[in-house]
């Protein structure tokens, strides 16, 4: 375990904790208030759904750009470009709102900025610690980070939630604000390099960094259970962006929960960070009595059937519990892919790799199931259906799963940890 108390490098280290616990702090807030302003803006499902498409949509965009560009970058300069440019955009809501100015696209155009700002910092991110700590504490220190993240996933919604209950939301985007530029001076500070160094008189050109995009790309091309974990979880990530982008109106029209002013509202947010917690404690005992490839298998109808559940829920309270149990079992699904994928990747494809398979689960699913969602409730079908939407991606998604390699892999004796 790494000492973050005798050291430079533990001065260093608790720097980055308190940035990252900062910046995520930050990013929660957002996540409840933003869609509540859009939907208090146009009482819209359509629009609210737009906000999930639009912060999604960057890692589609441009992740296989930005691990390219963070193996050969200094990191800390594309952290702090993030940061402090996310900071200015997220202090316009707020200050457009206290003018009367406000409107939905303005709130679209910077939830696609920060997240694009985002898209650079995350590939960044994926190589700062490993080169803050050493590979010798990277367990440890990742295990921190995690669990100190999950905790305020766990903590700020239904915080966050509350305040919209008593206060308006778009003043509440000024938070998110403090904490990026909070961030990106303790990112500012930390002593120790984040970067390896490059290479004297290496050329950065335009041919080099497609082919280090193209080894990235073909790293996940020819590992077949990683390519597989990938694909399914793109469709895990559909019927996620689907139930976060009709979460709001769900619970007016569907539960009776109004977006403000009603405390119940706090507990559905909660219920996914909460769901998150528990696979954090649960998944390392289960990928090593199983193994990835089995424990994928199983995990993935039991997040079909818990997204059921929410689906057919018609109180608030069964709603709750519904949403943790998916939150816990989609939770499980995706830190057992990523974490497959760490274990695999050459260290020096780590960041491409990661980018690209974020990019092709997350960036392309949340989009793509917050438009079907968005699309199938402004049909006059409701917003209950365009969770449906999604739900039926997600089955598409299993039973693609249970036809894959991964029976084979999970039958293989040598695949169990």
């Amino acid at each position: 375990m790494i000492d973050t108390t005798a050291d430079e490098t533990g001065r260093d280290f608790r720097r980055y904790l308190a940035a990252r616990t900062a910046s995520v702090t930050g990013s929660l807030v957002s996540t409840v208030a933003l869609p509540i302003v859009v939907y208090q803006l146009t009482a819209s499902a359509a629009w609210t759904s737009a906000v999930a498409a639009a912060e999604a949509l960057p890692y589609l965009l441009f992740g296989l750009f930005a691990g390219a560009i963070a193996d050969r970058a200094d990191r800390r300069a594309l952290m702090l470009v993030a940061d402090f440019g996310g900071a200015v955009l997220l202090a316009t809501v707020p200050l457009a709102w206290f003018l009367g100015i406000l409107t939905a696209p303005h709130v679209l155009a910077v939830g696609f900025g920060v997240q694009s700002l985002f898209v650079l910092f995350d590939a960044a991110n994926f190589g700062a610690l490993p080169a803050l700590v050493g590979k010798r504490h990277l367990t440890g220190a990742y295990a921190k980070v995690y669990g100190t993240t999950t905790l305020a996933e766990l903590v700020v919604p239904p915080l966050a939630g509350l305040l919209v209950a008593i206060a308006a939301p778009a003043p509440l985007i000024a938070i998110n604000a403090l904490t990026a530029l909070a961030s990106g001076l303790l990112v500012r500070s930390i002593v120790r390099p984040l970067s390896t160094p490059q290479v004297p008189g290496a050329r950065r050109t335009a041919k080099s960094l497609l082919t280090d995009i193209r080894a990235g790309l073909a790293f996940l091309a020819g590992n077949r259970v990683v390519r597989v974990l990938t694909l399914v979880g793109t469709t895990h990530s559909v019927a996620g962006g689907a139930y976060a982008a009709m979460l709001v109106p769900w619970a007016d029209q569907v539960l009776g929960v109004r977006p403000t002013g009603d405390w119940r509202i706090a507990v559905l947010f909660s219920g996914w960070g909460v769901g998150g917690l528990v696979a954090s404690r649960i998944v390392p005992r289960l990928t090593s009595r199983y193994g990835g490839a089995r424990l994928a298998l199983g995990a993935l109808p039991v997040s079909l059937a818990c997204g059921c559940a929410v689906l057919l829920s018609a109180h608030w309270a069964a709603a709750a519990i519904a949403v943790t149990a998916w939150g816990a079992a989609h939770s499980t699904v995706v830190i057992n892919a990523i974490t497959y994928r760490q274990q695999v990747s050459p260290d020096d494809l780590q960041g491409r790799v990661n980018t690209t398979c974020r990019m092709l689960s997350w960036g392309v699913g949340m989009p793509a199931g917050a438009a079907l969602a968005g699309a199938v409730a402004v049909s006059g079908a409701g917003p209950r259906a365009g969770i449906a939407g999604g739900i039926v991606v997600l089955s598409a998604g299993v039973l693609a799963a249970w036809c894959s390699v991964l029976r084979k892999e999970s039958s293989s004796r040598g695949e169990r940890k």
